[in-house]
Protein backbone atom coordinates (compact mmCIF):
# COMPACT_ATOMS: atom_id res chain seq x y z
CA UNK A 1 0.00 0.00 0.00
CA UNK A 2 1.21 3.46 -0.76
CA UNK A 3 1.66 5.82 1.75
CA UNK A 4 -0.90 8.30 0.17
CA UNK A 5 -3.24 5.94 0.29
CA UNK A 6 -2.08 4.93 3.75
CA UNK A 7 -3.10 8.48 4.84
CA UNK A 8 -6.12 8.63 2.92
CA UNK A 9 -7.52 5.53 5.48
CA UNK A 10 -5.88 6.90 8.23
CA UNK A 11 -6.47 10.58 8.43
CA UNK A 12 -6.65 10.85 12.54
CA UNK A 13 -2.50 10.09 12.32
CA UNK A 14 -1.11 13.22 12.07
CA UNK A 15 2.36 12.32 11.71
CA UNK A 16 5.14 14.02 9.17
CA UNK A 17 6.93 10.47 8.23
CA UNK A 18 3.78 8.48 7.29
CA UNK A 19 6.38 5.04 7.18
CA UNK A 20 6.20 5.43 11.36
CA UNK A 21 2.66 4.58 10.99
CA UNK A 22 2.79 0.55 10.81
CA UNK A 23 -0.50 -1.64 11.29
CA UNK A 24 1.18 -5.16 10.65
CA UNK A 25 3.36 -6.86 12.85
CA UNK A 26 7.19 -7.28 12.35
CA UNK A 27 8.27 -10.78 12.33
CA UNK A 28 11.65 -12.00 10.85
CA UNK A 29 12.32 -8.25 9.40
CA UNK A 30 8.95 -8.59 7.18
CA UNK A 31 6.07 -6.96 8.09
CA UNK A 32 2.66 -9.10 8.04
CA UNK A 33 -0.45 -9.28 8.85
CA UNK A 34 -2.49 -12.45 10.09
CA UNK A 35 -2.95 -14.87 8.00
CA UNK A 36 -6.72 -15.15 8.51
CA UNK A 37 -6.82 -11.63 8.31
CA UNK A 38 -8.03 -11.27 12.42
CA UNK A 39 -7.07 -7.26 13.48
CA UNK A 40 -7.65 -5.21 16.55
CA UNK A 41 -9.11 -1.74 16.12
CA UNK A 42 -7.16 1.48 18.12
CA UNK A 43 -9.27 4.30 19.17
CA UNK A 44 -7.97 7.57 20.54
CA UNK A 45 -9.38 7.83 24.01
CA UNK A 46 -9.87 11.55 23.95
CA UNK A 47 -12.52 11.94 21.37
CA UNK A 48 -13.05 7.96 20.59
CA UNK A 49 -11.73 8.61 17.03
CA UNK A 50 -11.14 5.20 15.22
CA UNK A 51 -7.03 5.20 14.43
CA UNK A 52 -6.85 2.12 12.57
CA UNK A 53 -6.68 -1.41 12.97
CA UNK A 54 -3.35 -3.81 13.78
CA UNK A 55 -2.92 -7.40 13.03
CA UNK A 56 -4.21 -10.04 15.34
CA UNK A 57 -1.24 -12.72 14.85
CA UNK A 58 -2.56 -16.58 15.82
CA UNK A 59 -1.20 -19.12 18.30
CA UNK A 60 0.59 -20.46 15.64
CA UNK A 61 2.05 -17.42 13.94
CA UNK A 62 3.33 -16.49 17.55
CA UNK A 63 4.98 -19.83 17.43
CA UNK A 64 6.57 -19.01 14.15
CA UNK A 65 7.58 -15.32 15.61
CA UNK A 66 9.86 -18.10 18.60
CA UNK A 67 11.28 -19.65 15.35
CA UNK A 68 12.44 -16.49 13.31
CA UNK A 69 13.67 -15.14 16.72
CA UNK A 70 15.35 -18.62 17.91
CA UNK A 71 17.34 -18.94 14.06
CA UNK A 72 18.67 -15.57 14.24
CA UNK A 73 19.65 -16.24 17.75
CA UNK A 74 22.09 -18.55 16.20
CA UNK A 75 24.27 -15.42 14.86
CA UNK A 76 23.36 -12.52 17.01
CA UNK A 77 24.58 -13.85 19.81
CA UNK A 78 28.04 -14.35 18.69
CA UNK A 79 27.94 -11.04 16.86
CA UNK A 80 31.01 -8.51 18.04
CA UNK A 81 29.83 -6.30 20.70
CA UNK A 82 30.89 -3.35 18.90
CA UNK A 83 28.12 -4.78 15.90
CA UNK A 84 25.68 -4.01 18.49
CA UNK A 85 27.06 -1.32 19.98
CA UNK A 86 26.51 0.61 16.81
CA UNK A 87 23.08 -0.61 15.64
CA UNK A 88 21.78 0.20 19.01
CA UNK A 89 23.48 3.63 18.96
CA UNK A 90 21.93 3.92 15.12
CA UNK A 91 18.16 3.20 16.54
CA UNK A 92 18.66 5.48 19.70
CA UNK A 93 19.93 8.39 16.80
CA UNK A 94 16.62 7.56 14.69
CA UNK A 95 14.83 7.96 17.97
CA UNK A 96 15.81 11.49 18.69
CA UNK A 97 15.18 12.64 14.88
CA UNK A 98 11.68 11.27 14.79
CA UNK A 99 10.65 12.59 18.63
CA UNK A 100 7.90 14.70 17.21
CA UNK A 101 6.72 12.09 15.32
CA UNK A 102 6.40 9.16 17.78
CA UNK A 103 5.58 11.54 20.64
CA UNK A 104 2.43 12.38 18.42
CA UNK A 105 1.40 9.10 17.53
CA UNK A 106 1.93 7.88 21.64
CA UNK A 107 -0.34 10.93 22.43
CA UNK A 108 -2.84 9.59 19.81
CA UNK A 109 -2.96 6.09 21.06
CA UNK A 110 -2.39 6.92 24.49
CA UNK A 111 -3.84 9.90 24.95
CA UNK A 112 -1.09 11.07 27.67
CA UNK A 113 -0.41 14.81 27.49
CA UNK A 114 2.04 15.78 24.61
CA UNK A 115 4.72 17.09 26.32
CA UNK A 116 4.93 13.88 28.78
CA UNK A 117 4.71 11.90 25.61
CA UNK A 118 7.64 13.62 24.28
CA UNK A 119 9.25 13.33 27.52
CA UNK A 120 8.98 9.93 27.20
CA UNK A 121 10.51 9.30 24.01
CA UNK A 122 13.71 11.15 25.69
CA UNK A 123 13.19 8.58 28.32
CA UNK A 124 12.92 5.66 26.03
CA UNK A 125 15.40 6.36 23.79
CA UNK A 126 18.26 6.89 26.91
CA UNK A 127 17.88 3.28 27.46
CA UNK A 128 18.78 2.28 23.92
CA UNK A 129 21.93 5.05 23.97
CA UNK A 130 22.62 3.40 27.66
CA UNK A 131 22.56 -0.12 26.64
CA UNK A 132 24.86 0.56 23.30
CA UNK A 133 27.58 1.91 25.44
CA UNK A 134 26.88 -1.38 27.84
CA UNK A 135 26.81 -3.76 25.04
CA UNK A 136 30.69 -3.53 25.24
CA UNK A 137 31.27 -3.78 28.72
CA UNK A 138 30.11 -7.94 30.02
CA UNK A 139 33.89 -9.22 29.97
CA UNK A 140 34.96 -12.34 30.85
CA UNK A 141 35.94 -11.96 34.70
CA UNK A 142 38.64 -13.85 35.93
CA UNK A 143 38.45 -15.86 39.39
CA UNK A 144 41.66 -16.89 41.66
CA UNK A 145 41.50 -20.51 41.65
CA UNK A 146 40.93 -22.65 43.98
CA UNK A 147 42.73 -25.69 42.23
CA UNK A 148 46.03 -26.29 42.14
CA UNK A 149 46.97 -25.95 37.96
CA UNK A 150 43.54 -24.89 36.98
CA UNK A 151 42.39 -21.29 35.47
CA UNK A 152 39.10 -19.96 36.25
CA UNK A 153 36.99 -17.71 34.24
CA UNK A 154 33.11 -17.03 34.83
CA UNK A 155 31.69 -15.99 31.26
CA UNK A 156 28.43 -14.11 30.41
CA UNK A 157 26.56 -15.69 27.48
CA UNK A 158 23.17 -14.42 26.21
CA UNK A 159 20.54 -16.57 27.69
CA UNK A 160 18.06 -17.07 24.23
CA UNK A 161 15.03 -15.68 22.91
CA UNK A 162 13.56 -13.17 25.39
CA UNK A 163 9.89 -12.42 25.45
CA UNK A 164 8.92 -9.01 26.41
CA UNK A 165 5.36 -7.77 27.26
CA UNK A 166 4.54 -4.38 27.77
CA UNK A 167 1.91 -1.74 29.14
CA UNK A 168 -0.25 1.32 27.72
CA UNK A 169 0.50 3.62 30.06
CA UNK A 170 4.20 4.03 28.57
CA UNK A 171 4.06 2.28 25.38
CA UNK A 172 7.96 3.17 24.06
CA UNK A 173 9.79 3.32 27.41
CA UNK A 174 8.96 0.30 29.16
CA UNK A 175 10.14 -2.02 25.35
CA UNK A 176 13.05 0.13 24.98
CA UNK A 177 13.93 -0.70 28.31
CA UNK A 178 13.54 -4.41 28.15
CA UNK A 179 15.17 -4.85 24.19
CA UNK A 180 17.87 -2.76 24.28
CA UNK A 181 19.25 -4.69 26.86
CA UNK A 182 17.87 -8.48 25.41
CA UNK A 183 20.05 -6.79 22.57
CA UNK A 184 22.83 -5.72 23.92
CA UNK A 185 23.37 -9.11 25.70
CA UNK A 186 23.11 -10.65 22.86
CA UNK A 187 19.19 -12.00 22.77
CA UNK A 188 17.11 -11.78 20.11
CA UNK A 189 13.62 -10.57 21.07
CA UNK A 190 9.95 -11.31 20.56
CA UNK A 191 7.23 -8.67 21.80
CA UNK A 192 3.80 -8.11 22.83
CA UNK A 193 3.02 -4.56 22.98
CA UNK A 194 -0.32 -3.54 24.60
CA UNK A 195 -3.47 -3.88 21.95
CA UNK A 196 -4.44 -0.15 23.28
CA UNK A 197 -1.33 0.68 21.92
CA UNK A 198 0.34 -1.03 19.28
CA UNK A 199 1.55 1.54 17.00
CA UNK A 200 4.22 2.89 19.42
CA UNK A 201 5.97 -0.33 19.19
CA UNK A 202 5.52 -0.44 15.49
CA UNK A 203 6.85 2.99 14.77
CA UNK A 204 10.27 1.34 17.03
CA UNK A 205 10.56 -1.93 14.66
CA UNK A 206 10.27 0.70 12.02
CA UNK A 207 13.23 2.48 13.24
CA UNK A 208 15.32 -0.42 14.49
CA UNK A 209 15.08 -1.99 10.76
CA UNK A 210 16.34 1.57 9.21
CA UNK A 211 19.11 1.31 12.11
CA UNK A 212 20.27 -2.31 10.50
CA UNK A 213 19.23 -4.73 12.96
CA UNK A 214 19.41 -8.09 11.36
CA UNK A 215 15.95 -9.59 10.33
CA UNK A 216 14.56 -12.30 13.43
CA UNK A 217 16.52 -10.39 16.29
CA UNK A 218 13.74 -7.74 17.09
CA UNK A 219 9.92 -9.14 16.58
CA UNK A 220 6.98 -7.36 17.61
CA UNK A 221 3.77 -9.62 17.41
CA UNK A 222 0.32 -7.93 18.29
CA UNK A 223 -2.72 -9.48 18.93
CA UNK A 224 -4.41 -10.46 21.95
CA UNK A 225 -2.22 -11.28 24.79
CA UNK A 226 -3.04 -14.81 26.11
CA UNK A 227 -2.93 -16.22 22.37
CA UNK A 228 0.21 -14.54 21.95
CA UNK A 229 2.02 -14.99 25.11
CA UNK A 230 0.58 -18.52 26.20
CA UNK A 231 2.56 -20.22 23.77
CA UNK A 232 5.65 -18.53 24.44
CA UNK A 233 5.55 -19.29 28.02
CA UNK A 234 5.38 -23.16 26.82
CA UNK A 235 8.16 -22.83 24.58
CA UNK A 236 11.70 -23.99 26.11
CA UNK A 237 13.84 -21.30 23.64
CA UNK A 238 12.36 -18.35 25.34
CA UNK A 239 14.85 -18.43 27.73
CA UNK A 240 13.85 -15.28 30.02
CA UNK A 241 10.18 -13.29 29.97
CA UNK A 242 10.27 -9.69 30.98
CA UNK A 243 6.85 -8.56 31.74
CA UNK A 244 5.15 -4.60 32.81
CA UNK A 245 2.05 -4.90 33.97
CA UNK A 246 -0.47 -5.92 37.16
CA UNK A 247 0.12 -8.08 39.58
CA UNK A 248 -2.47 -10.48 39.27
CA UNK A 249 -1.42 -11.07 35.89
CA UNK A 250 2.05 -11.41 36.64
CA UNK A 251 1.97 -14.08 39.24
CA UNK A 252 -0.18 -15.56 36.05
CA UNK A 253 3.42 -15.89 33.99
CA UNK A 254 4.80 -16.82 37.14
CA UNK A 255 3.03 -20.17 37.32
CA UNK A 256 3.34 -21.05 33.74
CA UNK A 257 6.91 -19.92 33.64
CA UNK A 258 7.25 -23.10 36.05
CA UNK A 259 7.17 -25.58 33.53
CA UNK A 260 9.90 -24.54 31.60
CA UNK A 261 11.50 -23.08 34.29
CA UNK A 262 11.72 -19.88 32.74
CA UNK A 263 13.94 -16.47 33.99
CA UNK A 264 11.64 -13.79 34.59
CA UNK A 265 11.96 -10.49 35.23
CA UNK A 266 8.66 -8.88 36.57
CA UNK A 267 7.28 -5.28 37.27
CA UNK A 268 4.15 -5.36 39.00
CA UNK A 269 2.19 -3.59 41.03
CA UNK A 270 2.55 0.11 42.99
CA UNK A 271 1.21 1.55 45.81
CA UNK A 272 3.51 4.28 46.50
CA UNK A 273 3.56 6.08 49.67
CA UNK A 274 3.92 10.13 50.08
CA UNK A 275 5.46 10.86 53.47
CA UNK A 276 5.37 14.46 54.22
CA UNK A 277 6.66 15.24 57.97
CA UNK A 278 6.55 18.40 59.41
CA UNK A 279 10.13 20.00 58.75
CA UNK A 280 9.52 19.13 55.08
CA UNK A 281 9.76 22.48 53.33
CA UNK A 282 6.05 22.82 52.03
CA UNK A 283 6.53 24.35 48.66
CA UNK A 284 8.55 22.23 47.62
CA UNK A 285 6.40 18.70 49.09
CA UNK A 286 3.46 20.32 47.44
CA UNK A 287 4.77 20.26 44.03
CA UNK A 288 6.11 16.96 44.42
CA UNK A 289 3.24 15.43 45.89
CA UNK A 290 1.58 16.67 42.51
CA UNK A 291 3.84 15.38 40.45
CA UNK A 292 4.01 12.17 41.96
CA UNK A 293 0.29 11.99 41.76
CA UNK A 294 -0.80 13.41 38.66
CA UNK A 295 1.85 12.34 36.06
CA UNK A 296 0.28 10.10 33.34
CA UNK A 297 -2.61 11.24 34.74
CA UNK A 298 -2.41 9.38 37.33
CA UNK A 299 -2.02 5.94 35.63
CA UNK A 300 1.43 5.31 37.01
CA UNK A 301 2.43 2.43 38.87
CA UNK A 302 4.97 5.19 40.67
CA UNK A 303 2.01 7.35 41.42
CA UNK A 304 1.92 8.62 44.96
CA UNK A 305 -1.62 6.23 45.84
CA UNK A 306 -1.51 6.98 49.67
CA UNK A 307 0.14 10.91 50.55
CA UNK A 308 0.36 10.91 54.38
CA UNK A 309 1.08 14.16 56.42
CA UNK A 310 2.28 15.10 59.87
CA UNK A 311 -0.77 16.54 61.55
CA UNK A 312 0.79 19.66 62.93
CA UNK A 313 0.84 20.73 59.02
CA UNK A 314 -1.92 18.52 57.22
CA UNK A 315 -4.34 21.47 56.99
CA UNK A 316 -2.02 23.15 55.42
CA UNK A 317 -0.77 20.93 53.31
CA UNK A 318 -4.61 19.89 52.19
CA UNK A 319 -5.31 23.58 51.58
CA UNK A 320 -2.13 23.98 49.13
CA UNK A 321 -2.78 20.26 47.76
CA UNK A 322 -6.59 21.19 46.86
CA UNK A 323 -5.48 24.84 45.73
CA UNK A 324 -2.85 23.41 43.11
CA UNK A 325 -5.32 20.31 41.86
CA UNK A 326 -8.07 22.76 41.03
CA UNK A 327 -5.60 25.07 38.97
CA UNK A 328 -5.07 21.69 36.64
CA UNK A 329 -6.03 21.53 33.38
CA UNK A 330 -7.83 19.18 31.34
CA UNK A 331 -8.15 17.86 28.16
CA UNK A 332 -7.37 16.31 24.58
CA UNK A 333 -3.05 15.09 25.16
CA UNK A 334 -2.29 16.96 21.54
CA UNK A 335 -3.80 19.82 23.24
CA UNK A 336 -1.23 19.65 25.75
CA UNK A 337 -3.37 20.16 29.07
CA UNK A 338 -1.94 18.57 32.02
CA UNK A 339 -4.57 15.75 32.72
CA UNK A 340 -5.48 13.62 29.20
CA UNK A 341 -8.11 10.71 28.88
CA UNK A 342 -8.13 7.93 31.20
CA UNK A 343 -7.41 4.67 28.84
CA UNK A 344 -10.74 2.70 28.91
CA UNK A 345 -14.05 3.28 30.58
CA UNK A 346 -12.90 0.71 33.18
CA UNK A 347 -10.64 3.14 34.05
CA UNK A 348 -12.67 5.86 34.67
CA UNK A 349 -15.47 3.40 36.61
CA UNK A 350 -12.94 2.81 39.31
CA UNK A 351 -11.75 6.45 40.17
CA UNK A 352 -15.80 6.51 40.61
CA UNK A 353 -15.87 3.61 42.69
CA UNK A 354 -12.69 4.69 44.93
CA UNK A 355 -14.52 8.35 45.34
CA UNK A 356 -17.32 6.43 46.61
CA UNK A 357 -16.03 4.32 49.03
CA UNK A 358 -13.67 6.86 50.30
CA UNK A 359 -16.36 9.32 51.22
CA UNK A 360 -18.90 6.43 52.65
CA UNK A 361 -16.08 5.90 55.20
CA UNK A 362 -16.00 8.95 56.23
CA UNK A 363 -13.58 10.94 53.47
CA UNK A 364 -14.00 14.47 52.49
CA UNK A 365 -13.54 15.74 48.90
CA UNK A 366 -11.31 19.07 48.55
CA UNK A 367 -11.86 19.35 45.21
CA UNK A 368 -13.16 17.55 41.89
CA UNK A 369 -14.80 13.74 42.72
CA UNK A 370 -16.65 13.26 39.44
CA UNK A 371 -16.03 13.26 35.79
CA UNK A 372 -15.12 15.58 33.73
CA UNK A 373 -17.45 17.59 30.96
CA UNK A 374 -14.46 16.76 28.14
CA UNK A 375 -15.73 13.45 27.47
CA UNK A 376 -16.54 9.91 28.43
CA UNK A 377 -12.73 9.24 29.57
CA UNK A 378 -11.70 12.33 31.61
CA UNK A 379 -12.23 12.35 34.91
CA UNK A 380 -11.76 15.71 37.16
CA UNK A 381 -8.05 16.08 39.15
CA UNK A 382 -9.40 14.92 42.54
CA UNK A 383 -7.90 15.51 45.92
CA UNK A 384 -9.81 13.92 49.01
CA UNK A 385 -8.88 14.02 52.63
CA UNK A 386 -9.26 12.09 55.87
CA UNK A 387 -9.09 8.72 54.18
CA UNK A 388 -9.34 6.09 56.46
CA UNK A 389 -6.59 3.03 56.14
CA UNK A 390 -9.94 0.77 55.10
CA UNK A 391 -11.00 2.60 52.15
CA UNK A 392 -9.90 0.91 49.18
CA UNK A 393 -8.02 3.82 47.87
CA UNK A 394 -5.85 2.92 50.61
CA UNK A 395 -5.98 -0.55 49.83
CA UNK A 396 -5.42 -0.98 46.12
CA UNK A 397 -3.98 1.38 43.45
CA UNK A 398 -6.11 3.85 41.83
CA UNK A 399 -3.97 4.68 38.87
CA UNK A 400 -6.04 7.78 37.59
CA UNK A 401 -5.89 11.47 38.67
CA UNK A 402 -7.61 10.92 42.48
CA UNK A 403 -5.40 11.70 45.31
CA UNK A 404 -6.03 10.27 48.87
CA UNK A 405 -4.35 12.41 51.85
CA UNK A 406 -4.45 11.59 55.44
CA UNK A 407 -2.72 12.41 58.74
CA UNK A 408 -0.08 10.87 60.48
CA UNK A 409 1.05 11.88 64.34
CA UNK A 410 4.25 10.11 64.84
CA UNK A 411 7.50 8.60 62.52
CA UNK A 412 6.79 4.85 64.14
CA UNK A 413 3.28 5.32 62.50
CA UNK A 414 4.17 6.82 59.75
CA UNK A 415 6.52 4.06 58.57
CA UNK A 416 4.21 1.18 59.72
CA UNK A 417 1.13 2.95 57.60
CA UNK A 418 3.74 3.28 54.71
CA UNK A 419 5.01 -0.75 55.02
CA UNK A 420 1.03 -1.99 55.62
CA UNK A 421 0.47 -3.18 51.98
CA UNK A 422 1.72 -6.33 49.62
CA UNK A 423 3.37 -3.43 47.01
CA UNK A 424 7.17 -2.21 47.49
CA UNK A 425 7.82 -0.57 44.50
CA UNK A 426 8.91 3.66 45.21
CA UNK A 427 8.29 5.61 48.18
CA UNK A 428 8.30 8.91 48.95
CA UNK A 429 9.84 10.86 51.81
CA UNK A 430 9.78 14.95 52.83
CA UNK A 431 11.89 15.78 55.55
CA UNK A 432 14.73 17.71 56.03
CA UNK A 433 15.83 15.74 58.94
CA UNK A 434 18.86 14.24 58.18
CA UNK A 435 18.80 11.30 60.67
CA UNK A 436 15.20 10.95 60.11
CA UNK A 437 16.23 10.55 56.14
CA UNK A 438 18.66 7.68 57.08
CA UNK A 439 15.91 5.99 59.18
CA UNK A 440 12.82 6.21 57.08
CA UNK A 441 15.32 5.28 54.22
CA UNK A 442 16.03 1.80 55.95
CA UNK A 443 12.79 1.11 57.26
CA UNK A 444 10.81 1.56 54.12
CA UNK A 445 10.35 -1.75 52.32
CA UNK A 446 10.00 -0.63 48.96
CA UNK A 447 12.68 -0.72 46.54
CA UNK A 448 13.23 2.97 45.42
CA UNK A 449 12.97 5.52 48.00
CA UNK A 450 12.86 9.48 46.49
CA UNK A 451 13.65 11.46 49.44
CA UNK A 452 12.60 15.04 48.66
CA UNK A 453 11.65 14.56 45.17
CA UNK A 454 9.75 12.27 42.62
CA UNK A 455 12.32 12.09 39.54
CA UNK A 456 14.40 9.14 40.25
CA UNK A 457 13.89 6.95 37.31
CA UNK A 458 16.72 6.54 34.54
CA UNK A 459 19.16 4.58 32.47
CA UNK A 460 21.16 3.66 34.34
CA UNK A 461 20.02 3.02 37.61
CA UNK A 462 18.19 -0.16 38.80
CA UNK A 463 14.25 0.11 38.30
CA UNK A 464 12.49 -2.55 40.37
CA UNK A 465 10.44 -3.00 43.56
CA UNK A 466 10.09 -5.43 46.78
CA UNK A 467 7.20 -8.04 47.84
CA UNK A 468 4.29 -8.10 45.17
CA UNK A 469 5.99 -5.74 43.19
CA UNK A 470 8.06 -7.35 41.39
CA UNK A 471 11.26 -9.85 40.75
CA UNK A 472 14.46 -8.43 39.43
CA UNK A 473 15.43 -5.21 38.39
CA UNK A 474 15.60 -3.42 34.91
CA UNK A 475 17.47 -0.26 33.62
CA UNK A 476 21.39 -0.12 34.94
CA UNK A 477 24.23 -3.00 34.78
CA UNK A 478 21.74 -5.29 36.55
CA UNK A 479 19.04 -4.75 33.93
CA UNK A 480 21.55 -6.38 31.00
CA UNK A 481 22.81 -9.43 33.48
CA UNK A 482 19.09 -10.21 33.69
CA UNK A 483 19.35 -11.58 30.23
CA UNK A 484 22.76 -13.40 30.39
CA UNK A 485 23.98 -16.42 32.01
CA UNK A 486 26.42 -16.84 34.25
CA UNK A 487 28.89 -19.89 32.69
CA UNK A 488 31.77 -21.48 34.75
CA UNK A 489 35.21 -22.51 32.87
CA UNK A 490 37.75 -24.43 34.66
CA UNK A 491 40.83 -24.91 32.46
CA UNK A 492 43.81 -27.06 33.00
CA UNK A 493 45.97 -26.73 30.03
CA UNK A 494 48.14 -29.89 31.03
Amino acid sequence: MSHATLADRHPSIDIADRRLFRTFAYVGGRWTGAADGAALGVSNPADGRWLGEVASLSRAEAEQAVEVAHVAFQTWSYSLPQQRTAVLRRWFELMMENREDLARLMTLEQGKPLSEARGEIDYAASFVEFYAEEAKRPNIEGVTSHLPDAEVELWREPIGVAALVTPWNFPSAMLTRKAAAAIAAGCTVVAHPSKETPFSALALAELAERAGLPAGVFNVVTGQAPTVVEPWMEDPRVGVLSFTGSTPVGKLLYRQGAETVKRLVLELGGHAPCLVFADAEMDNAVAEAMTAKFATSGQDCLGANRILVERTVYEEFCARFAEATAALTVGPGLDDPDIGPLMNEKAVSKQEEHVADALARGARVLVGGKRHKAGPLFFEPTALADVPADALIFREETFGPVAAIAPFDTEQEAIARANDTPYGLVAYLHTLDPRRIYRASRALQFGMVAVNRTKVTGAPIPFGGMKQSGLGREGARQGLEAFTEIKYVCRDWA
